[in-house]
């Protein structure tokens, strides 16, 4: 016979529900909806294509959104009806299911909640995101692949599109760096807690006398640039050099000199491009994503110096967030946060969500503390 206090639990779904509303506003979302409709209407929309996507991947999340809010309200309603019967016809087993249902309304508004702490300045944003191999050789060039596969896994388990923009391969085995794009709203929100140092620690499949071997890999995740962010570079400070593009060992894969590597040079900021199909293609691609990085510049310039002013100048972020061991025993922990889990290689194949949501919370208690 189920125990739990249904009222109560029931009063504190709708009261989670009540918060989530208030923040993404169904009333706003359909209005929403029904402006992107419009421009999805548009019978030139295709004219454009990245535009088009970007409208239809809009228009297709906030359907999404508004649709999830009304499902789970009527789940508690029907959850609430569901009690009632059992109390009425002495039905335990109806009573139990209710209980589950219950437990899986808790976990679904959690994870929704999260959303609510998204509230900064760029957290609606696409995102784009950076991994480099650091120490520990071909291990991390490795680990950086892997890290890579992970983090489109997690984009292809939602259904978020994600476009690989570059990749530069290691001689051996795996990545120097990769850059790819998260094109849905709210995907810079997310993903900017993955941010930082990554550990691994494992027997080296690439150590002929099977030792263990501890690499790392660096992520960096920035919003994608928007129109109205109005990030003007001027042209003598910028260096482009163009190259042919490579797959892995270096094999040309291009005959032509398409991919571009873009240098800032104030800032030393350097983004190549090499996976669209002309030259003309990768110097946009390119262009968008320095903007983008040096958006991000200007935000952390500005925050240095409120924490200036504050007289704190300790670093919100630790140099190594979060490490993966795979050997002697199997563990994914992150370091701020204190999550763990002990499946590493769902991890690696993108269940990554309670990683996020764990750190989306403590980057909001440590701005409030």
């Amino acid at each position: 016979m189920a125990t739990i206090d249904f009222p109560a639990e029931i009063k504190g779904l709708r009261s989670t529900l009540e918060s989530i509303e208030s923040v993404s506003d169904p009333s706003a979302l359909e209005a929403k909806i029904a402006e992107l409709s419009e421009q999805a209407a548009a019978p030139d929309l295709w004219d454009d294509q990245e535009n088009a996507q970007r409208v239809t991947s809009a228009l297709s999340h906030a359907q999404d959104e508004l649709e999830r809010v009304k499902r789970l309200s009527q789940r508690i309603d029907d959850v609430e009806t569901l009690v009632e019967l059992g109390h009425e016809m002495d039905d335990p087993d109806s009573l139990t299911e209710a209980e589950s249902e219950i437990t899986a309304l808790r976990k679904e508004l959690d994870s929704l909640e999260v959303r609510t702490l998204l509230s900064g300045e760029y957290d609606a944003r696409e995102a784009v995101v950076t991994i480099r191999a650091g120490a520990g050789g071909v291990d991390a060039a490795d680990f950086a692949e892997m890290l890579m596969r992970m983090y489109l896994r997690w984009a292809e388990r939602h259904g978020y599109p994600a476009k690989v923009m570059d990749t530069s391969y290691a001689e051996e085995a795996g990545l120097k760096s990769a850059t790819f794009e998260v094109n849905v709203p709210y995907a810079f929100g997310n993903l900017s807690v993955e941010a930082g140092t990554h550990r691994l620690v494992r027997i080296s499949p690439f150590d002929n006398q099977g030792r263990r071997q501890t690499s790392f890999a660096a992520v960096e995740v920035i919003p994608l640039i928007e129109q109205t962010d109005h990030i003007e570079i001027p042209e003598n400070e910028l260096k482009i050099d163009v190259f042919r593009s490579s797959g892995p060992g270096g094999q040309s894969v291009n005959t032509t000199d398409s991919a571009v590597r873009m240098t800032h040079i104030p800032t030393g900021t350097v983004v190549s491009m090499q996976n669209e199909k002309s030259q003309i293609q990768n110097r946009a691609a390119a262009l968008r994503v320095m903007q983008s990085r040096l958006l991000l510049l200007r935000q952390q310039e500005e925050a240095a110096k409120k924490k200036e002013l504050a007289g704190d100048i300790k670093a919100s972020w630790g140099d190594q967030m979060r490490s993966y061991v795979l050997h002697p025993y199997q563990m994914v922990k992150d370091l701020r946060t204190e999550h763990e889990a002990g499946n590493t290689q769902a991890v690696f194949d993108g269940a990554i969500d309670e990683f996020i949501e764990a750190g989306i919370r403590w980057r909001r208690n440590q701005s409030e503390n």
